[in-house]
């Protein structure tokens, strides 16, 4: 049981493991994968269960005093599919994602420290050498 929600633990694919990201995209996977696996992290990835759907509208009920019915109007499309999301994890029960960004544990393949922006993939290079402690503002 995770003490709070940055902490998590699940059974992926029979194996306990520390959750990295839930409801992660293909390209999303195969980005932090790649960078976990360089940080020596084995990693298990599994498809993420469908999301829960609503329960379909009832029909409204017709009229016991035999007035008229309005027909019925076409039954509604299906909503398309969710899309195919993933949960990742590693085995290392001690992983925690906050702790390791925040924390400067984990690095690139070319050496550089993985900064929230890197790992967040909003930039494409880390060249962070400066914690965001020390930084002047």
């Amino acid at each position: 049981m995770a003490i709070n929600k940055n902490h998590e633990f699940e059974e992926l694919g029979g194996v306990k493991c520390a959750i990295v990201e839930k409801n992660a995209s293909k390209e999303r996977v195969a980005f932090l994968k790649d960078l976990l696996e360089t940080n020596n992290f084995a990693v298990v990835v599994v498809p993420s269960p469908p999301p829960k759907a609503a329960p379909p509208p009832k029909p409204a009920a017709a009229p016991a005093d035999g007035a008229s019915v309005q027909p019925e109007s076409p039954p509604e499309p299906l909503p398309p599919p969710p899309p195919e999301t993933f949960t990742i994890g590693v085995t290392n029960l001690a992983f925690n994602p906050t702790n390791a960004i925040f924390g400067r544990l984990l690095k690139t393949k070319d050496g550089h420290v993985v900064t929230q922006a890197y790992w967040y993939q909003k930039e494409s290079s880390s060249h962070d050498e400066i914690p965001y402690y020390e930084k002047k503002l």
